[in-house]
């Protein structure tokens, strides 16, 4: 079976100007998309009430060991 030449052509074309296309709307869709929303910042209250519960448990770990005997090596 002999294929022509330019049908072989032509088809080549239309792929490729199809595949272009797909490309394109693919880039213009992803462009078109909602922006992501910012991580709202966290108020100076609460980063101080979690920075005092931190300070908190640190003296707390401190103080109990402290109170253990030190371990012979």
């Amino acid at each position: 079976m002999v294929i022509d030449r330019t049908s072989a052509k032509t088809w080549q074309r239309v792929a490729v100007v199809g595949l272009m296309g797909f490309v394109l709307c693919s880039g213009v869709g992803a462009c078109a998309g909602d922006q992501p929303k910012p991580i709202p910042q966290p108020t100076t209250d609460q980063v101080r009430g979690h920075a005092d519960r931190t300070f908190e448990k640190l003296k707390q770990e401190e103080q109990e060991r402290a109170a253990q005997p030190p371990v012979p090596r």
